[in-house]
């Protein structure tokens, strides 16, 4: 049996890293992609399955390079995993043009190019996988432009697995909590952010790169084929229910 073919992008990160090694694992081939060269080249030890492929996303011919690298190098694309993203937002009434600008180019607009650029060579049996996030699914302090770029990412993976789901081709999102990865270390050390995070959430503890890859890994299997323009929440219960840990029931409030 021929093996399959993913493409994994912001793979210098946390949880596109940890996708990346989850997939080469499972058997799959790998292209995966960032900016960090020391990354890449850390990724690309870590499993002979693995290749890498140094861009920057939102380059014009950034999906162009991508694909045809995947596609020269092993004939085929079966998965996209769109893991690439920016942390540290502002409220919208902070957030200048820039700013959003940069967001919504590299977790919306460059997504869109891809799998625009994907779709000729993905067959039947064939998936994308979208990193949204909570703050898509509830409203998000501070959220802003990063809420803007992956609400409209989740818009965009219903709106693919509507029009190619009859071609065989599934498309859904996987939206993490607060994982404990580089991109959110420094929130964390906010002892505010770590109780809105830790004491709401049933399942006491924060969320792991694992606990993303290893789902994403299931909707790229043949136990997942039948799963398509979902949004599978990877938190632990903290946006699906109203909890508080017995530390913040019994905590003086100050009102």
């Amino acid at each position: 049996m021929t093996c399959q073919v993913a493409i994994v992008t912001g793979a210098t990160g946390g949880i596109g890293f940890g996708c990346a090694t989850k997939l080469a694992d499972s058997g799959m081939f790998v292209l995966g992609t960032g900016r960090d060269q020391a990354k890449l080249a850390e990724l690309a030890r870590s499993n002979e399955r693995i290749a890498t492929l140094a861009l920057d996303l939102v380059d014009d011919e950034a999906p162009r390079r991508l694909v045809d690298a995947a596609v020269k190098r092993w004939g085929r694309i079966d998965f996209l995993v769109n893991a690439a993203g920016i942390g540290s937002p502002k409220p919208l009434h902070e957030t200048d043009d820039e700013s959003l600008d940069h967001f919504l180019g590299l977790m919306l607009r460059a997504p869109f190019r891809l799998v625009r650029e994907v779709l000729p060579h993905l067959q039947p049996g064939s998936g994308i996988v979208n990193i949204t996030s909570t703050f898509a699914v509830v409203g998000g302090m501070r959220g802003g432009a990063y809420s803007a770029a992956k609400g409209g990412l989740t818009a965009m993976t219903t709106h693919i697995a509507c029009q190619y789901g009859a071609q065989g081709i599934r498309c859904n999102a996987v939206a993490p909590g607060v994982v404990q990865t580089a991109m959110t270390e420094h929130r964390l050390q906010d002892e505010r952010f770590r109780r809105i995070n830790i004491e709401m959430t049933p399942h006491q503890r924060l969320g792991t790169v694992d606990d993303v890859a290893s789902m994403v890994a299931f909707l790229c299997s043949p136990s997942g084929e039948f799963i398509n323009g979902q949004t599978i929440v990877v938190d632990g219960g903290w946006s699906s229910t109203k909890y508080l840990s017995e530390r913040a029931l019994n905590s003086t409030w100050n009102i």
